[in-house]
């Protein structure tokens, strides 16, 4: 008999061909499903996209050189902002046809209400501004000269913002208020009433006309009379009737062009104690040069507001 140990085969239950249990095999099959969801995952996942810059900020506000710029400027005092709701100064300087690059006179323009929005927008778009302001010579008022330097002074201090503000006058021995023919805007704001008390308001139209080019603009805002009411010669309470307003531009050679509603205002009654200098912006409480009277009542015209006004455009004939 051999001595050798028989050799038999072991044998492994439940193991499958190949050599692994059943258990291992399933572990092998999850772990490879696993991976291939995995990289599968991974080529349909897109890259992350960078952030965006921010866009960068625009500037709050209209654009520098437009007339709105202008009107909203920051360097215009409050209590003239304030008045913009009475005065429309976007609107009538529109319909006036204002353009950037114009020459524009503006005839006894005070202290200055138009032209801190008419400076700066001409002097940023090329043109030229006039301010035909008060006579300052030997004979002069007191008050207007003084007004008027303070004026000078004011729009000749800072030239980045208000360019080169020419200076000329207008009175009842000035001479021209600009180059003959060389403006494309005349203005008459809110002053036919004094010219008429100072016998003047002829002068007027006449030196507008020798000023403006063939084809210009006389753009007028005037506290209007009701038509029915009879016109002082004097307009000492400073109200002008319309047609006499047509009548004295036609006098001169201008032709009409068009009117507007723009400064209307139909609660004026035109019958103020005072005039129209009772109601905003001057608020009289007592006739003119008088101590204010502290016990008069304003609430009447303070309710009223500015007063109605007409806003009338004409042209010199080409």
């Amino acid at each position: 008999m051999d001595d050798r140990a028989e050799v038999r085969p072991v044998s492994r239950k439940g193991t499958e061909p190949g050599g692994l249990e059943p258990s291992r095999r399933r572990l092998l099959a999850t772990s490879a499903a696993v991976l291939a969801v995995g990289w599968v995952a991974a080529c349909e996942r897109k890259p992350k996209t960078p952030e965006a810059a921010p866009e960068p900020e625009t500037p709050a506000g209209p654009a520098v050189g437009t007339l709105e710029w202008a009107v909203e400027g920051p360097w215009r005092s409050g209590p003239d902002r304030e008045r913009d709701v009475w005065r429309h100064p976007m609107e009538t300087l529109r319909f006036f046809d204002l353009q950037p690059r114009m020459t524009v006179v503006e005839f006894w323009p005070g202290a200055g209400w138009y032209t801190e929005i008419l400076a700066p927008y001409l002097a940023r778009g090329g043109g030229t501004y006039y301010a035909a302001g008060f006579p300052t010579g030997p004979g002069a008022d007191a008050n207007q000269a003084s007004l008027m330097a303070a004026y000078q002074q004011r729009f000749t201090s800072d030239k980045k913002l208000y360019g080169d503000v020419k200076f000329s006058a207008f009175g009842a021995q000035t001479g021209e208020v600009a180059p003959a023919g060389s403006a494309d805007l005349v203005l008459f704001m809110r002053g036919l009433h004094a010219w008429m008390a100072a016998g003047i308001v002829e002068k007027a139209f006449k030196d507008a006309f020798a000023a403006l080019r063939p084809g210009g603009t006389l753009g007028i805002e005037q506290h209007r009379l009701a038509p029915e009411a009879d016109q002082d010669p004097a307009a000492a309470n400073g109200y002008v009737q319309e047609a006499f307003v047509r009548q004295l531009a036609q006098e001169a050679g201008f032709v009409f062009e068009a009117s507007s509603e723009i400064n209307a205002n139909e609660t004026d009654t035109k019958d103020h104690p005072f005039g129209v200098d009772t109601l905003p912006p001057q608020r009289l409480t007592a006739p003119r040069g008088q101590a204010p009277d502290p016990a008069f009542d304003r609430s009447k015209y303070d309710a009223i507001g500015e007063s109605d006004r007409m806003t009338l455009k004409f042209r010199k004939p080409e």
